[in-house]
């Protein structure tokens, strides 16, 4: 027996695959992109007996091997090629027992494939609340194949799941359906051209848009005298297949499915009807999301603060047990500092997913989708445009590649410039830590936290940039045609605590390591340009005296006025300096132009740059927000973080695209130059106008 079964987890959207996959695997699972691809692979090991291992690869969801979108290409693509490391020896089709009939429209095209395909009927634990029965013995008498019924929710049929991929040979691998009675004479003639091919993987190479990499291809006698069908004719010999395999599906589910509706509890239906209201809808919507920001900053308030303390405690414990020199200032002064700009607001960010997590999980999500289709429609998006959106609160990245399910290339377009508007999680810790400096802790009512709402209208502000300039856009681009927006609306379910724990572990890791490597090198750097300096910055303490010798400056004093002038006169202070010019009528001073031109490269270094810059010379343990909100301005002698400065500053962030992988990615998805660099363009010099309007007014 093989040591590794390589083992496909295919299914329809809102099956539950992802819950069975986080069952089989459990935290043994990685999350990396297809080769070549910016399509997100989710892939994990799962033990069997005798020491046996599956490594099961979680496939994009799709409906049919009928491919209308780049995620289910991919999906043919791999089951069609032997020669993918990834290729399996079995298929898991996860099925919702609720959706049976559309579910195993997929399920029978997997199994023609030739491939040992499993049947998992999920969600089993609602069929009593349902009324529903199934005879499994007849069924898989029907299929020919081996099903396992199982429960994500009660964690039920696992072991059997398991028993059936160690076992996956003994699975039957006929067709469940004769290729040839989709059209008896275009498949002859297939039949004689190529004697040696299976003749339903023929038949989904010619009509699916497949891409095989760099492969040997035979060539076959009578090639040039086969003659294809038309577009139009093969278009409808698929709908034909499709009616032929319902047919099998109808009569194989009238033998073994039944329904007692008489006895059935459905609350589906009278939740729709509140929470999708053309009122209540909205106002359920945004009292949920006032509940999620009011979250982040009163739950995550207490580990936020111990964690600022324990990296302040750190850094100044370092130089009391570390010999002084360049390698202790640059741990303690730089690395330790940096990386504490971004562990603080690991509670936040948590707190976002898991909020985020359970409101998919619920299936509400959705119902958000449905019910902002209304709005964006007027603003020339798709209704699929609400998706990427949604997701781009958490990052843009996997939002602008969720466009790919739009097929109208000129709604795509939109949606993808339009989407890095949205408030995505790297822009969270520069909103926190200025809300946190500029605005009092006052509640209002008593109940609502004056931070929590200013964050909340800043999202409102983002989605509604985005359709701003959404609406702009298709005046522009004059898009002539629309897709129809078709959603499915999932069941409500209560949320799975394994799943919305593995979601939060995984997206805020991925999140910390992401921006901690960038944060790391950048505070490496940032730390030998503002610890080193040309000229008179190696006798700074002699100029201090000089500049001081009528004043009577403690040894505090004079260290702090030392820390000072190194600062200013180092590389970095000439690079600021060099800066401040432009910056200067937004309200900032040469140390936050150096965060906004770090963060360039992502938004989240903001933080970590101001905590490594204001760390350089300072003995004291202090916090970071307490470092930026000691920062006065010389000129006004107020604080240089104030309303007017802070509120500018928040506009900036706001607009501004300050993120290099997102333009990556728009390059990719666009395959031109044109759009990030115009999105950039664009963006930019919006931040920069209404950053100046606002500190001008303010102030």
């Amino acid at each position: 027996m093989a040591k590794q079964i390589n083992v496909a987890l295919i299914g329809n959207p809102n099956t539950g695959k992802t819950s069975v996959f986080n069952r089989l695997t459990g935290l043994h699972q990685k999350v990396g992109n297809y080769p070549g691809i910016t399509v997100e692979k989710k892939e994990g090991v799962c033990k069997l007996e005798r020491g046996v291992k599956a490594h099961i690869l979680d496939l994009p969801g799709t409906y049919s091997l009928n491919a209308s979108s780049i995620d289910e290409n991919l999906v043919i693509e791999l089951l069609l090629n032997k020669n993918d490391k990834d290729f399996p020896d079995v298929g898991i089709v996860v099925c919702d027992i609720e959706n049976l009939k559309r579910n195993l429209l997929l399920f029978t095209q997997i199994k023609d494939l030739g491939i040992p395909t499993i049947l998992a009927i999920n969600m089993a634990d609602r069929m009593k609340r349902k009324a529903i029965s199934l005879d499994i013995e007849a069924l898989e008498k029907r299929l020919e194949t081996k099903i396992a019924l199982v429960s994500s929710r009660k964690n039920e049929g696992f072991d059997e799941l398991k028993e059936l991929i160690t076992n996956y040979k003994d699975i039957s691998t006929k067709p469940c359906l004769d290729a040839s009675v989709i059209a008896p004479d275009y498949f002859e003639r297939l039949q004689k051209t190529f004697p040696n091919q299976d003749l339903y993987k023929l038949w989904l190479v010619i009509t699916q848009d497949v891409n095989f990499g760099k492969l040997d291809r035979n060539e076959f006698k009578g090639v040039h005298s086969f003659q294809t069908e038309s577009k139009s004719n093969l278009k409808r010999l698929q709908q034909k297949e499709t009616i032929k395999r319902y047919q099998f599906i109808n009569d194989t589910l009238k033998e073994t499915l039944f329904i007692d509706k008489e006895n059935a509890k459905d609350l589906r239906s009278r939740f729709d009807r509140v929470l999708t209201h053309k009122v209540w809808g909205y106002v359920i919507f945004f009292g949920i999301m006032l509940l999620i920001f009011q979250a982040i900053f009163d739950w995550s308030s207490y580990p936020m603060d111990f964690i600022d303390k324990a990296f302040a405690s750190l850094s100044d414990g370092l130089k009391h047990v570390l010999p002084a020199g360049d390698f202790t200032n640059l741990l303690a002064e730089g690395i330790v500092p940096g990386l504490g700009g971004i562990a603080i607001f690991i509670p936040q960010i948590a707190f976002l997913f898991l909020i985020i997590s359970i409101l998919e999980e619920s299936g509400y999500m959705s119902r958000v989708v449905f019910l902002m289709d209304r709005i964006m429609r007027r603003f020339g998006l798709s209704g699929k445009s609400v998706v990427p959106l949604v997701s781009g609160t958490a990052c843009a990245i996997p939002a602008i590649m969720a466009t790919r399910n739009i097929e109208n290339w000129k709604e795509r377009l939109i949606t993808i410039l339009v989407t890095p508007f949205t408030t995505c999680s790297a822009r969270l810790p520069v909103y926190v830590i200025i809300i946190s400096l500029i605005i009092p802790e006052e509640r209002v009512w008593g109940i609502f936290s004056l931070q929590g709402l200013t964050l909340m209208l800043l999202y409102l502000l983002g989605f509604a940039s985005a359709i701003i300039s959404a609406y702009l856009l298709d005046k522009f681009l004059k898009i002539k045609s629309r897709s129809f927006f078709v959603i499915e609306m999932p069941n409500y379910k209560v949320p799975l605590f394994k799943n919305v724990l593995i979601t939060v572990i995984e997206k805020t890791k991925s999140f910390v390591l992401g921006a901690g490597k960038i944060i790391l090198a950048i505070s490496i750097i940032l730390w030998v340009l503002a610890s080193y300096g040309p000229g008179d910055f190696n006798n700074a303490e002699a100029i201090v005296q000089q500049e001081n010798s009528e004043k009577l400056l403690s040894e505090e004093e004079m260290e702090a006025a030392v820390a000072s002038y190194k600062l200013e006169h180092s590389y970095i202070g000439f690079m600021g300096k060099a800066l401040e010019p432009v910056v200067s009528p937004l309200g900032y001073d040469w140390k936050i132009g150096i965060a906004i031109v770090s963060s360039f490269a992502a938004r989240e270094v903001f933080v970590g740059t101001l905590a490594t810059i204001y760390s350089v010379g300072s003995d004291e343990e202090e916090t970071i927000r307490n470092r930026m909100a000691a920062e006065v301005n010389p000129i006004l002698g107020t604080p240089r973080f104030n309303f007017a400065s802070g509120i500018s500053l928040l506009l900036f962030y706001a607009f501004a695209m300050q993120c290099m992988s997102t333009l990556a990615i728009v390059y990719r998805e666009t395959k031109s130059w044109k759009w990030p660099a115009l999105q950039a363009i664009y963006m930019t010099s919006l931040a920069y106008i209404c950053a100046l309007i606002a500190f001008q007014l303010l102030s």
